[in-house]
């Protein structure tokens, strides 16, 4: 992993009303490593990527960025008008800069949409949806890229090729990873760190280390449904309606699936 550095957030907190996002969060991100981001529904995931960048204001901490860094973004909804003619060629280079037919053409390449170009928009599957987004991503030749759930419509047998396909693209043209998934089975497969979010950080490391660590199965268990495993967090806290951490007490457990 480079030691160059593209991105961080130092101690990070936001709260809505009473309400606690995200609270007291650090993450760095490198060139050539894909950092996951894991954790149940209402963690702040998607909340923490906004801030990472500039997107959402944080009430504390710090947000730096290197200078001149080029983000390419897959959020994990895109609204468009479905009645707006529109072919998937021009889709990808629609209200960016300026970019020649070559260029969107080599990005259709690299993410397998190529022979998509020509079609409706409206006509794609989930799956060839989420190749176009990550194609679009790809035009202004990002030093980061940050994936918001981007298995998201994509059926089972396109989620190992996406996530390949992701880490190629992270091998051969060294970009950095941020990444929201609940595809937990690939991401422990396909990340190079893993961070575990519940509006704080319940953990942290590396896939590899954490999964021979007795805390890694504490945290995340092994069962297997149909060929996906299903990892459940064991935590020693669990939270309050407003998001505050409330302290297990002696014989709880709190799951979170």
């Amino acid at each position: 992993m480079s030691t160059t550095l593209l991105a961080k957030l130092e101690h990070i907190s936001l709260r809505m009303g009473q309400r606690v996002i995200l609270h007291d969060v650090d993450l760095k991100v490198y060139p050539e490593s894909v950092l996951t981001l894991i954790g149940p529904n209402g963690a702040g995931k998607s909340t923490l990527l906004r801030v990472m960048l500039g997107l959402q204001k944080a009430d504390g901490g710090k947000v730096w960025r290197m200078p001149g860094l080029r983000v390419g973004y897959v959020p994990q909804k895109f609204h468009f008008d479905r009645l707006l003619p529109l072919t998937v060629e021009r889709f990808i280079g629609l209200n960016l800069s300026r970019h020649d037919a070559v260029a969107i053409r080599q990005c259709a390449h690299e993410t397998g949409v190529s022979d998509l170009l020509p079609q409706a928009v409206q006509s794609l599957s989930g799956g060839e949806f989420q190749r176009v987004l990550l194609a679009r991503a790809l035009l202004n030749k990002p030093h980061l890229l940050v994936l918001d759930e981007p298995g998201q419509g994509v059926d089972v047998s396109g989620l190992s090729e996406l996530y390949q396909l992701i880490n190629r693209l992270k091998q051969q043209h060294g970009y950095g990873v941020l990444m929201v998934s609940h595809d937990l089975h690939l991401v422990m497969a396909s990340t190079d760190q893993v961070l575990c979010l519940n509006r704080h950080i319940c953990c942290f490391g590396q896939p590899e280390a954490v999964s021979r660590h007795p805390e890694y199965l504490r945290l995340f268990g092994d069962s297997r449904t149909a060929g996906l495993a299903v990892y459940t967090h064991h935590h020693d806290h669990q939270h309050d309606v407003h998001g505050c951490v409330v302290p297990l007490q002696e014989g709880e457990e709190h799951k979170h699936g």
